[in-house]
């Protein structure tokens, strides 16, 4: 995996316009799809669930089968409180559920969306 790096200066600002112009018709399309303050809080907050290496591994295992706790500290080494505590942030945020199979615990992820977010977000690193 790639470190992220900040951009740097080094090409003397040829990423900036040479000439500040705005396009009235362009900004007009662009406002309307900017969300309030809130959305953008909200889905910030969502991303940062993603930014856990523990949380991805759970949502990984989970995107190929649903599982219960037993089966997810085996498969990632992990003892229960660590998996429990990660779980429980996942459930927090509505990224996985569980249902309870007499004295076990099976989650599996909320809905298709979080295992395509996940997927991509793999795809995208890859590339």
């Amino acid at each position: 995996m790639k470190d992220y790096k900040e951009p740097t200066n080094d090409n003397h600002n040829d990423d900036l316009c040479e000439v500040f112009h705005p396009h009235e018709e362009s900004i007009e399309r662009a406002k309307k799809h900017v969300l309030s303050e809130e959305e953008y809080s909200d889905l910030a907050e969502f991303f940062k669930i993603f930014g856990n290496p523990t949380r991805l591994k759970i949502i990984s295992l989970l995107s190929f089968e649903d599982l219960c706790v037993c089966d997810i500290c085996e498969s990632l080494g992990l003892n229960q409180n660590a998996v429990s505590n990660q779980l429980r942030i996942l459930r927090a945020h509505n990224i996985v559920k569980f249902e309870k199979e007499g004295k076990s615990a099976r989650y599996s992820l909320t809905d298709l969306h979080v295992e395509m977010i996940y997927k991509m977000g793999l795809e995208h690193m890859t590339e």
